[in-house]
């Protein structure tokens, strides 16, 4: 209850809903969206069981696991041919989960900076810039595998350099960012096509299924810098996050409850590459979770703006689910690179928000 300014009767204030609950000590207060949670659970443990699915089926002409039975692997319990399928799989599994929700943390921020649904790495070029330094690793300067992560990573670092100074440099708005990165993304597309038509067939092979996003060939070893990375990443992101969260009204009302707009910008566009770079420096460009994640989670959120952990939940879902179906829809004779599964979801994805759009539209 409050009182109002010209007498003392008091205004009744508006209730929290009742999902909400708030667990208070003597040295903080955290507000707590029990429906968020619950959401957030039961993503999780989709995520883990098919992960597990995952882990059993063969692509092989071997019979596949039974869910109990990878379990039993999984705690040590089985040994011998069955150890050694879920072992073989593991690494790409694990790797989607955590990478997953990576790209979906990274489409999270720059959608909530821009304050647009297209405001997403591999759509403002930052994960085609990893291709491209990959490519010149791999096909100019002849460098191995590790010599092609290094250089994936450093030119997405490059490309979210530029495209900051061109599209968000000096107050520049959000929707200038989105389309210089459009831009930037449609020239580094083309100069990877120049550098893939002129390499030789081998190396242009390689670099071209490298460049669909593949996780068949993965190890554990390549995993570690991925899990590394994203926890080393997410405190950060924990302490930015209630500033991020006042730029969903845009970056004026930011400024205005005391935001330092341009720093806190710069230190999210650093995480969401961050995000995006550690995963697609080791297993290549992977179109789409980071679009359609963010918007899912938003859409099954029962509050209001882009939810990190739903998003990040919703993110290792999509992509544990897309490998699984990459490694076995056209198993034993191929396996699919898992971005060309993402990419045929998130085409229906557009396609559906498109029709979606035309009808509200139509009068």
């Amino acid at each position: 209850m409050t009182l109002q300014e010209n007498g003392t009767d008091p205004v009744p204030t508006a209730p929290w809903p009742s999902r909400v609950r708030f667990v208070r000590t003597r040295r903080f207060s955290l507000k707590v969206d029990v429906k968020a949670v619950v959401i957030a659970v039961v993503l999780v443990l989709v995520a883990l069981a098919v992960g597990v699915w995952s882990l059993g089926v063969s692509t092989t002409d071997r019979p596949r696991l039974g869910f109990g039975e990878t379990l039993s692997v999984l705690a040590g319990q089985t040994s011998g041919a069955p150890a050694d399928l879920v072992a073989a799989a593991l690494p790409a599994v694990l790797l989607a989960v955590v990478g997953g929700a990576a790209l979906a943390l990274s489409g999270a921020i720059f959608q909530t900076v821009t304050r647009n649904p297209l405001g997403s790495p591999d759509i403002i070029g930052f994960t085609t810039g990893a291709y491209t330094g990959a490519l010149i690793a791999m096909l100019v300067l002849d460098l191995d595998y590790t010599g092609a992560t290094m250089g994936a990573l450093v030119a997405s670092l490059v490309t979210a350099f530029v495209v900051y100074q061109l599209g968000m440099k000096n107050g520049t708005g959000s929707y200038r960012f989105v389309v210089v990165g459009i831009g930037v993304n449609a020239m580094l597309v083309a100069f990877n096509g120049y550098l893939v038509a002129t390499a030789n067939v081998q190396n242009a092979a390689s670099a071209a299924a490298w460049g669909m996003g593949d996780l068949h060939d993965i190890r554990m070893s390549d995993t570690v810098p991925v899990i590394v990375g994203v926890i080393v990443l997410v405190p950060f992101l924990t302490v930015v996050a209630p500033r991020m969260r006042m730029f969903e009204l845009g970056a004026d009302s930011a400024e205005s409850k005391g935001v330092d707009v341009a720093r806190t910008r710069l230190v999210l566009l650093i995480l969401g590459v961050g995000f995006a770079a550690i995963i697609t420096a080791v297993a290549g460009p992977i179109a789409f979770v980071a679009l359609v994640a963010p918007q899912l989670a938003a859409r099954i959120s029962p509050g209001p703006g882009i939810p990190l952990v739903t998003s990040a939940a919703v993110g290792a879902v999509l992509l544990v689910s897309c490998d699984a179906i990459a490694r076995t829809i056209l198993a034993p004779e191929v396996q699919l690179p898992v971005g060309v599964v993402t990419t045929s979801v998130g085409g229906i994805y557009l396609l559906g928000l498109l029709i979606a759009q035309s009808r509200k539209a139509t009068p």
